[in-house]
C-alpha cells in the first residue's frame, strides 16, 4: 500500500513539473530573438486548399533570414506539394541552392471524421510529428489552421519544455474565421506564442490575440 502511495506522489509530482515548466516554456516564449546573430529554421505547416495559399502569401513577407524553410504536408494532400515547389522556385535565384524541404506527415483529422477517430488519428500523428520535430529543431513553427499543425506544435513545445530548445509557436487565424477561431485556433491559443487574427472583432473577443488587420 505505502508503495503505491509513494507511485501515485511520484507521478502527481511528475505532472505538476510538467505543468510548471509548461507554463514557464509558454510566457517566456515572446522574450526569446531568434534571428539576431543568424538565419532562422521555420518549420511552415502547409493544410490542403486555401490555407496552403495562405501560408505561401505569408511566407512572401518573409525575408531571407529565414531559411532553412522546412514544410510539412498531410500524407492525403496531393496539391500542396507542387504549390511550394512552385512557390520557392520563383523566389530562388538561378545560382543558388534550395532551401526548403517537404515533409509528409499523416492527417489529424479529416473533414466530417468522427471525434472518436480524431483521436486515434491525432495519435497516429503525432508518433511521426515529434520525431520530425526534434529532428529538424526550427526556431519557429509557422501554422494558419490546419489540423496537421497540432501534433507538430506538441512537439515543438516538447523541445522547450525539456529543456532542449525554445520553439516559437505563430499562429495565423484563417481570414474566413470572421466571429469565432476555428477548432484549432482554439487549441493553440493558449499555448502559442504569438497568435495573429484578421478580424477586430476576433480581436476583442481573445484579449491575447494580434490585430494587423488583413495580412494574407
Amino acid at each position: 500500500m505505502v508503495f503505491v502511495v509513494e507511485i501515485i506522489c511520484a507521478i502527481l509530482l511528475v505532472c505538476l513539473l510538467f505543468v510548471i515548466r509548461l507554463y514557464v516554456v509558454v510566457k517566456t516564449g515572446p522574450n526569446c530573438r531568434h534571428g539576431t546573430k543568424g538565419p532562422v529554421a521555420v518549420l511552415v505547416v502547409a493544410g490542403s486548399g486555401g490555407h496552403t495559399t495562405e501560408i505561401l502569401r505569408l511566407m512572401e513577407c518573409l525575408s531571407a533570414v529565414y531559411t532553412p524553410r522546412h514544410y510539412v504536408i498531410a500524407d492525403t494532400d496531393m496539391m500542396s506539394e507542387e504549390k511550394i515547389s512552385t512557390f520557392e522556385s520563383s523566389k530562388r535565384h538561378s545560382d543558388s541552392e534550395p532551401q526548403f524541404n517537404i515533409y509528409r506527415i499523416p492527417r489529424s483529422r479529416e473533414v466530417h471524421q468522427s471525434w472518436s477517430f480524431s483521436v486515434i488519428s491525432t495519435l497516429n500523428a503525432l508518433r511521426y510529428s515529434i520525431p520530425l520535430v526534434f529532428r529538424l529543431r526550427p526556431d519557429v513553427v509557422l501554422c494558419n489552421g490546419p489540423g496537421t499543425c497540432v501534433p507538430l506544435c506538441v512537439g515543438g513545445l516538447l523541445l522547450g519544455i525539456l529543456g532542449m530548445k525554445k520553439v516559437l509557436i505563430v499562429y495565423v487565424e484563417s481570414i474566413c474565421r470572421v466571429q469565432t477561431l476555428s477548432l484549432t485556433g482554439k487549441i493553440l491559443y493558449p499555448i502559442s506564442d504569438y497568435f495573429f487574427v484578421q478580424w477586430s472583432c476576433l480581436r476583442d473577443k481573445y484579449p491575447k490575440s494580434i490585430f494587423f488587420g488583413r495580412i494574407v
